[in-house]
């Protein structure tokens, strides 16, 4: 009996102590049927679940003894299920307990499989909540590349692959949506490569007006044209012997385009107003979120400039991909907000979870901070529900048929559950209640790699 759950039954009437004993045959029960007894057996064994009646003595016709130990277990140990039993005013008695923290309630006369179902859903939930709060405890351990919070397999690949290039002298392309992490990506191969002690210059080509995109890039002499007065150097001079991170390079003009991939092959400039050609050691990472195959076709970007752009490219995946990776960045961002605002919200209500876990993420990272930052300021009590993420209920497109149904649902459970148990396959399985050899071939069935 070591290893099995520890429940413990507060009542008071000898007969249904003993006929719950037999009945919870699965689990170790421990039996009180007074408020002293209760809470001492809580204190020295720590059941993960209670049931408890509210008629406890000197008591027994009324609730308020019953109440007094309800708040005594919530008070010494928060995460304990507490299911209430009661024949007194059941709905007043029922809300109110409720409220003073009861998971959940049963009136009498006990049903003792109705009530055993309810003990088992309570351990199961238990068991999700112990590892909910273990993952956000470890949200440390899933930091990787340039700081980026990920335990998903589809982004753990992309760390290890811009790793692998970090020490190769080549251009880089990163390809994603808006909002996926490009440039804390591009900053993370900067910090993982040879010119770590070099600078790190980032610039946004679709953010300037092409008529000062060129000497923003190249600089420009003193008198070169009205207002300058001054020389000035420009991000590819400023980042020598370090990094330039170009975002949304398929915004840069055609003209410039040429002169960009002329630094390129020669690795000289010459500012704006300039005869002398400076060489400059300087590393491209660029990124775009627009089909780049499609800019080369229409002639908006020019081929032999993306293939000196794109000798690595990578491709980051959006964060509706990255199974479970939106519960661990809510977690991570709630925490920064909440301590930056002094605000008194510490968890995620379960519907929030639920939420977060089906929403597509249309604006991915970007768009979880910024409902995340807005939930903290908006949340009323310590927990941020669905409601504070202001998250409405997505329509499923029509499924095909009822096998495309089971796989959709199939996959997302897999990897959900492999995000949690961190590729554990093991663990895995026993989330998911299946055995490691069903896990094995869903696995292979559906091409997922744990």
């Amino acid at each position: 009996m070591n290893g099995a759950r520890k429940l413990l039954i507060v009542e008071d009437d000898l007969g249904l102590q003993r006929q719950l004993r037999w009945a919870y045959d699965g689990y170790q029960v421990f039996v009180a049927g007074d408020r002293t007894t209760a809470i001492d057996l809580l204190r020295a064994e720590e059941p993960d679940v209670v049931t408890l009646d509210l008629g406890l003595p000197p008591d027994p016709d009324g609730v308020t003894e019953g109440f007094a130990t309800l708040d005594a277990i919530v008070s010494l140990k928060p995460d304990t299920k507490v299911i209430v039993a009661s024949g007194h005013g059941a709905r007043s008695s029922a809300l109110k307990a409720i409220e003073h923290g009861a998971w959940d309630f049963y009136q009498k006369p006990i049903d003792i499989d109705a009530l055993g179902l309810i003990v088992s859903r309570a351990f199961h939930v238990h068991d999700l909540e112990t590892e909910n709060r273990r993952l956000a405890a470890a949200s440390s351990g899933t930091t990787v590349l340039g700081g980026m919070i990920t335990a998903a397999p589809e982004m753990l690949k992309v760390t290890r692959t811009i790793e692998r290039v970090a020490a190769a002298d080549v251009s880089v392309m990163l390809l994603g949506a808006s909002g996926t992490g490009k440039e804390l990506l591009a900053r993370g191969l900067h910090d993982s490569s040879p010119r770590r002690d070099g600078a790190f210059v980032a610039i946004n080509c679709a953010a300037i007006p092409e008529t000062l995109l060129e000497s923003e890039l190249f600089g420009h002499e003193k008198g070169a044209f009205t207002g300058a007065v001054k020389t000035t150097e420009g991000k590819i001079e400023q980042a020598q012997g370090g990094t330039l991170f170009l975002d949304e390079v398929g915004d840069i003009p055609l003209a410039l385009q040429v002169k960009l991939l002329r630094f390129l092959q020669e690795r000289v400039i010459e500012r704006i107003g300039g005869r002398r050609p400076i060489a400059v050691d300087t590393r491209i990472v660029c990124a775009t979120h627009q089909d780049v195959d499609a800019m080369v076709a229409d002639g908006r970007l020019r081929e032999d400039l993306y293939y000196r752009l794109a000798e690595i490219v990578v491709r980051i995946p959006t964060l509706a991909e990255r199974a479970g990776d939106a519960g661990l960045l809510a977690r991570h961002f709630l925490k920064k907000y909440a301590k930056a605002m002094q605000s008194g919200v510490t968890s995620l209500a379960p519907d929030a979870l639920a939420a977060i876990d089906g929403w597509r993420w249309p604006g991915n990272v970007r768009e979880l901070e910024n409902r995340m930052k807005r939930a903290v300021i908006m949340a009323e009590g310590k927990a941020i529900s669905a409601a504070d993420l202001d998250l409405a209920e997505e329509v499923d497109p029509t499924p095909l048929n009822l096998k495309a149904v089971r796989e959709i649902a199939d996959r997302q459970a897999i990897r959900h559950a492999l995000a949690r148990a961190e590729g554990n396959i093991s663990n895995t399985a026993k989330l998911l209640g299946i055995s490691r050899p069903t896990l094995y071939d869903l696995l292979k069935s559906y091409d997922l790699h744990a």
